[in-house]
């Protein structure tokens, strides 16, 4: 089964960070959660939408991007952007990889995906509007590279 990391870089949305961890229990993801957040870990909106399967989680907190790549060296990693011209569905995705996510109203930093720029990708949409949801754009990623080793590990 690969070994999917999901990386979200300051969510602020409590549901959405719900929804993403429910469908990272359900696919055996690593959910990686780096400070600042818009919202308690606690929040009654966060546990309605997913709380209750953070027990089945492999769950991680960082207090900076720096943080993050310093407990988590030499990674392959993908970057989510709307900015970019490459689609998701384009990569073969390696048995260990980290899916990174910016934050729902501003994306990505510009720095982070200008420094990683060979290894950003989109998820297709009508050029005239803005963007998915944060947890359908997590789950297309996530079952993308599933999808891609077969489904291993999921019945």
């Amino acid at each position: 089964m690969p070994k999917i990391n999901i990386v979200l870089f300051s969510p602020e949305i409590p549901q959405n960070t719900g929804n993403i961890s429910r469908t990272a229990a359900v696919t055996g993801a690593a959910l990686h959660l780096i400070r600042p957040f818009g919202f308690e870990i606690s929040d009654r909106t966060l546990k309605r939408a997913g709380l209750d399967y953070w027990d089945k989680l492999d769950i991680y907190y960082y207090d900076s991007y720096d943080e993050f790549l310093k407990q988590n060296p030499n990674i392959t990693a993908y970057y989510f952007t709307s900015h970019t011209e490459r689609s998701y569905s384009e990569v073969e995705y390696p048995d260990n990889v980290y899916l990174i996510f910016g934050r729902e109203t501003t994306g990505l930093p510009a720095e982070i995906t200008s420094a990683n720029a060979d290894r950003t990708v989109r998820i297709p949409m009508r050029p005239t509007l803005r963007c998915l949801n944060l947890s359908n754009a997590v789950a297309i990623a996530v079952y993308e590279v599933l999808r891609q080793h077969g489904f291993e590990g999921l019945k």
